[in-house]
């Protein structure tokens, strides 16, 4: 896995030294999709509101689940 995380940050990283090149910014690219920084961290921090309250309230299920399947489950070997 870390090795996949570091081949995608050098692509990211020589994909914008390209387009640093051509004198392309990031927000030359938002102003075209119509959005700003700021609609950028507002849509992060709405996501992140939404998703906490609703991972908590799966793991209050998944947990207790795991818990016991895992202690009832034969030994290994």
């Amino acid at each position: 896995m870390l090795s996949t995380l570091l081949k995608i940050g050098l692509a990211s990283l020589l994909t914008g030294a390209v387009l640093a090149e051509f004198d392309v910014s990031a927000q030359d690219l938002l102003a075209q999709a119509g959005l700003t920084p700021q609609d950028i961290a507002d849509f992060a921090v709405r996501t992140y509101q939404w998703a906490l309250p609703n991972i908590i309230l799966g793991a209050l299920i998944v947990v207790p689940v795991w818990l016991v399947i895992y202690l009832f489950r034969p030994p290994r070997g």
